[in-house]
Order: C-alpha cells, then sequence, then structure tokens
C-alpha cells in the first residue's frame, strides 16, 4: 500500500448528515447571521468519541456561477475559525468571498456557458458529532463538505 493511500480516504458523506441542523439542541448557541451574511449549520453523523478520531471533515465554501466550461475557477477569501463567547464552541466565518480567478485558456467561440459550483477557501476540522458546524458565509455563497475517513492501519515510516 502506497503512503498516498494511508493518508484520508473518503467516506461517503451524507447518508445521514444534515445541512438543515435546525433541529440540534445547541444550535440556539450560536447567534443569527448579520445583515449580508447567511448562517450554515451542518449536523453530523452520530459517531463514537474514540471513533471520531479517525475522521476529518472538510468544509468548502463557494458559489454556483455561470462560467464557461473549459477553464478552472477559484474564488479567494478564507475561513476563519472564532470562538463562540461562554460556549467553548467554534463557528467559521468567511468575511468576503471572492473576487473570482480563472486560467487563462482560450474557448471555442461555440462553446456553451456552464453553471457549476466554484470553490473558495476549504478547510479541514476535527470530527464532532455532539455540536453543529456552523458556517457564516456572505449572501450568494454556498457550503458544501465532504468527510474524511482515515484507514484503521498505521503504517510504519522507516528512519532516514
Amino acid at each position: 500500500m502506497n503512503h498516498t493511500t494511508i493518508l484520508l480516504t473518503l467516506a461517503l458523506a451524507g447518508l445521514s448528515a444534515s445541512v438543515s441542523a435546525a433541529e440540534h439542541k445547541y444550535l440556539k448557541a450560536f447567534p443569527a447571521a448579520k445583515e449580508g451574511m447567511i448562517r450554515y449549520a451542518i449536523n453530523l453523523p452520530d459517531r463514537q468519541r474514540g471513533e471520531e478520531d479517525g475522521y476529518r471533515v472538510e468544509i468548502v465554501v463557494g458559489k454556483t456561477m455561470l462560467t464557461d466550461g473549459v477553464n478552472r475557477m477559484h474564488l479567494g477569501g478564507k475561513i476563519e475559525a472564532r470562538p463562540l463567547e461562554g460556549w467553548g464552541f467554534t463557528y467559521y466565518e468567511v468575511e468576503k468571498l471572492g473576487p473570482a480567478a480563472s486560467t487563462l485558456i482560450g474557448v471555442p467561440p461555440d462553446q456553451p456557458k456552464v453553471e457549476k459550483f466554484v470553490h473558495g477557501p476549504s478547510t479541514m476540522i476535527r470530527y464532532n458529532s455532539r455540536i453543529p458546524l456552523v458556517i457564516y458565509v456572505p449572501t450568494g455563497g454556498e457550503v458544501r463538505y465532504r468527510i474524511w475517513k482515515a484507514p484503521e492501519k498505521f503504517e510504519e515510516a522507516n528512519e532516514g
């Protein structure tokens, strides 16, 4: 087995995860979104405490945009972790999303426009199914996520 496959492998996300975490008992601790922002909440599938150590959550913020279908696009921005005062929880915030940058491959004149999710900043965080993941993004922004799972077996490193 090579070391690339030893790293994290993508687990099936979304089986019991919910983007609408309105039913989570701790969601009320998080403030409503400020003007010009949207609050997203993710409820992760329940895992046992020891089991959660083998998982990570990748959060990706972006927008669905009309693209030329040829060039790769990316949005600027930064996901900042912020403490929720008095609770010991962390929430995530993107204050600015954009501008869009693109590769410069020539586009055929008859190429149709394609609507697609254009990713911006991303971050990998610890898995914790006991509290919702709360992310604030500018209006028009979207949040996507993936759940990553490490293999059970640890590989040994060579001295050198």
